[in-house]
């Protein structure tokens, strides 16, 4: 019996069927094909394998294969590689000119006066003194002031040796929280943008660059006369402990905090006591 089914099978499968086209006017065969099951088959394996084919081709010789894993050449992968570092030189270029924008915007709002600056590119320590020439009755003036000012102690404060000195902004952001030693808060708050640009005020070496649980990255900058610039609440820090700085460089970033809001706690302290930034920095 199963002898007899099978054979009762493979003659289903093997039988053929004559498919024939004739003319409706005249009755006349105009095509006729025989077929069966099994050559139905056989023509849609080797319409898969054919398409297989076609497509293994296409992706072996064309540069779809670069979408595969794996096959990536190395040609492409220098390419990216350049491309990376176009990018970043541009980036690099482009904080270059923001920096040089800002410093014009300060200039021509006034805000640093001309007569203070010797290039746009480094603003340079130079007393107002030593712009103009004093005329006799300033003279005069300021040697009275200075023979009735000489036994006054309010005026022994130091305030004459940072006469001059030119703080850059830290970050183009406003200003959320002010100076209030009253709560603890030894510095100003600046709402900026994530992976906004925290520029140095002035020229200094870097003293501390590190993570702390309580502010992130904080970076420090020791300055001439005594000053001393915190930056915290950074997410990325340009530069390390030792490395010197100049007035306007790009020395962190701002970070993304998950409890509160982006931005850049800044502090300045002077001969080791926080003073309001709001003195020294336009903001």
């Amino acid at each position: 019996m199963k002898k007899k089914g099978r054979r009762a099978f493979w003659h289903n499968f093997k039988f053929k069927y004559k498919l024939t086209i004739i003319n409706e006017n005249t009755l006349e065969e105009v095509v006729g094909i025989h077929v069966s099951k099994l050559n139905g088959l056989s023509v849609l394996l080797s319409a898969c394998t054919l398409i297989f084919l076609v497509a293994a081709v296409i992706i072996a010789f064309t540069p779809l294969r670069n979408y595969l894993p794996g096959y990536m050449n190395s040609e492409v992968r220098e390419q990216i590689v350049t491309n990376a570092l176009r990018a970043d030189s541009l980036q690099q270029a482009l904080v270059r000119q923001k920096l040089y924008i800002m410093n014009v915007q300060d200039i021509i709002s006034g805000r640093v006066k001309a007569d203070s600056v010797q290039s746009i590119d480094s603003l340079k320590n130079v007393r107002v003194d030593e712009l103009l020439e004093r005329s006799r009755e300033e003279e005069e003036f300021i040697k009275k002031y200075e023979e009735s000012e000489r036994y006054n102690l309010r005026n022994i404060s130091g305030e004459r040796e940072i006469e001059g000195l030119v703080f850059y902004r830290p970050t183009r952001g406003l200003m959320s929280a002010n100076f209030d030693p009253s709560k603890k808060h030894f510095g100003i708050d600046l709402t900026a943008s994530p992976n906004e640009s925290v520029l140095a005020v002035f020229d200094g070496t870097v003293v501390f660059a590190a993570y702390t649980v309580e502010s992130g990255y904080v970076i420090q900058i020791l300055h001439s006369q005594n000053f001393v610039s915190v930056y915290k609440h950074c997410g990325t820090l340009m530069k390390h402990q030792g490395d010197k700085v100049k007035g306007g460089d790009v020395i962190a970033l701002i970070g993304q905090e998950h409890k509160e809001k982006p931005h850049l706690h800044f502090e300045l302290w002077y001969k080791g006591t926080p003073v309001n930034p709001g003195k020294y920095v336009v903001f």
